[in-house]
């Protein structure tokens, strides 16, 4: 085997490894793309080819863990199924957007947009497993907050599902594992609006998403077993140095746009 198959075949397997553990934190707090996308970034791959295939890998990490939530009574998946189209649609015209951006703004918003999540976490008020107060109608819920955090899925990716997390949980008053159960079928759907438009554009890896897919699924169903035991309440700090780490390794990079604005 040459030199050149035996790299390939390594970042794949370091690639596999990035999307288990993706799957199995995204399946409990969300943030698994802040894992995913640096990932095949720093493997050399294009920033539009890894948002395309990221959406592929996520449905496999997003289906796995639905089902398992769902099995476990966690989620109405037939009651949630408009909220999971609305995200969808929303989806698709963010990826629609995300074809004209520049890949180099792309590469550069990302270290930027993985430590405003850090930040997130790392700020936001602790939240408990019982359902609280509805803040928003479960309409203007449906409408506004679930196709803009679609819209950000097409757009960008990571952290989606820790936005809808703390979505249901601050405006639609879910306890935190409830939240995180209907988080899963809304991240698929808009997984699947994203997935949809970067295949027609052409854009998406098969070799890689099918790979990285089979390490979600399996992280992804560790995971949700995982919270539905313990709760999400671990997984903060963890989320915290991983962003903060991904965004320090992507700026370590000699060719990342803002080091070359900067002149660094």
């Amino acid at each position: 085997m040459s030199s050149v198959a035996d790299l390939a075949l390594q970042v794949l397997l370091l690639l596999f490894i990035a999307a288990f553990i993706a799957g199995f934190i995204d399946s409990i707090a969300g943030g698994g793309g802040m894992i995913t996308i640096p990932a095949m970034l720093l493997a050399g791959i294009p920033p539009l080819e890894t948002l395309g295939t990221n959406k592929l890998q996520s449905l496999f990490g997003s289906g796995s863990a639905t089902v398992a939530y769902a099995g476990a009574g966690h989620v109405d998946v037939r009651r949630q199924l408009p909220m999971a189209a609305l995200a969808a649609g929303g989806a698709v015209f963010g990826a629609a957007v995300a074809t004209v951006i520049p890949p180099g703004a792309l590469r550069a918003a990302l270290p930027c947009l993985l430590v405003g999540i850090a930040l997130y976490f790392a700020l936001k008020p602790n939240i408990g497993d019982l359902d609280r107060h509805r803040r928003l109608s479960e309409a203007a819920f449906a409408f506004t907050i679930v196709p803009l955090i679609g819209f950000y899925d097409g757009l960008f990716g990571p952290g989606t599902g820790s936005f809808f997390m703390l979505a249901f949980v601050s405006l639609a008053g879910f306890g935190v594992l409830k939240a995180t159960a209907n988080t899963k079928l809304l991240n698929f759907g808009s997984n699947i609006g994203g997935f949809a438009f970067f295949l027609a554009y052409g854009v998406v890896l098969w070799k890689v998403g099918i790979t990285m897919g089979i390490g979600q699924f399996l992280g992804a169903q560790l995971g949700s077993r995982f919270a539905m035991k313990k709760g999400a309440r671990i997984i903060k700090p963890l989320l915290i140095v991983t962003s903060l780490g991904l965004a320090v390794r992507l700026m370590a990079d000699p060719s990342q746009p803002i080091r070359v604005w900067l002149g660094w």
